[in-house]
């Protein structure tokens, strides 16, 4: 799912191709991706794009007249840039913003069709739409202590709580759980004055540095490569692969459809997190520390 960093280029990449532009037309090619009835989405045409915002890791498109189209993403959802009046593609497609300058697809990857538009009004209607989640690169340490204590969660947990924390999600919690040296799954209450300092500052740094990263990548273009699997990513993405800090193998723990990585060596001493998937079935036989797990691969399977 796009984050942040993502979030952010997809909305400069906006402006600088739709900004001030009309939409012409809004071509919808799947009955699953509009979410609202009123207004229309016909309602959007003719009118003027006046700005591009994040919402949590929502995407508007704000008109004239107050009119306002909120795009989710979700794990599958892409926008792409093409030229004027493009096809809309057969398969993979969602719909299609025509402006005089090109046209905005809205793609999804996936045989579920998770992507959504809400066509809103005014300034209450978009409010509806947002989680209300802190958001970090705006925030001081005290605030952000703050939104910490309002729940009782992991903090893999609570920093993807979109209405804790602002536009992080799997991927980026994975890098500052990494930076900040703290397991996925300490309590939010088990934080110290230091660790929380450690937290706020490695949230701060790493959503800075991947925004500023993908800029570099996109330049005046519009994004085509978001992923959540990016080269240069300490732990996300990469199990089993060489800590970039430490050099042990990177961990992974399985949970339903999410899977999330950390560095045992780095977080947690050295101390394995049970993997549902595999401690399940190993049960007492569930290795409790990274070196008894890497006595116990095979030597083929043991990370380089």
């Amino acid at each position: 799912m796009p984050e942040l960093p993502d979030v952010t280029v997809y909305v400069e990449a906006l402006e600088r191709h739709a900004g001030g532009r009309v939409l012409e037309r809004a071509r919808l090619a799947s009955v699953s991706l509009l979410r609202s009835v009123e207004p229309p989405l016909a309602a959007a045409e003719a009118r003027r794009v006046l700005g591009a915002s994040r919402l949590g890791k929502r995407i508007v498109l704000s008109l004239e007249g107050e009119l306002h189209l909120v795009f989710h993403l979700m794990i599958a959802g892409r926008l792409r840039w093409k030229e004027r009046g493009a096809a809309i593609p057969a398969r993979r497609a969602h719909a299609a913003f025509d402006f005089e300058n090109g046209t905005l697809l809205l793609t999804e990857a996936s045989t579920k069709k998770r992507a959504t538009l809400h066509v809103v009004q005014g300034a209450e209607g978009l409010a509806a739409h947002d989680p209300g989640g802190l958001e970090v690169l705006e925030s001081d340490l005290a605030t952000f202590r703050a939104s910490l204590a309002r729940e009782s969660h992991t903090l893999k947990r609570a920093l993807t709580d979109p209405t804790l924390f602002s536009g992080i999600g799997n991927a980026y919690s994975d890098e500052i759980l990494h930076r900040a040296r703290l397991s996925p799954l300490k309590r939010t209450g088990q934080l110290d004055e230091d660790e929380s300092a450690r937290l706020f500052e490695a949230a701060r740094s790493v959503l800075l540095e991947w925004t500023e990263r993908l800029r570099r990548e996109v330049g005046e273009g519009f994004p085509d490569k978001v992923t959540a699997f990016r080269e240069g990513m300490a732990v996300h993405g990469r199990y089993r692969e060489p800590c970039p800090d430490c050099g042990a193998p990177v961990q992974r723990i399985v949970h339903g459809e999410n899977e999330f990585d950390y560095c045992a060596r780095c977080q947690t001493g050295g101390r394995l997190l049970a993997d549902r998937a595999l401690s399940r079935l190993l049960r007492e036989d569930w290795p409790r520390t990274l070196d008894e797990l890497e006595a116990r691969l095979p030597a083929r399977a043991t990370p380089r």
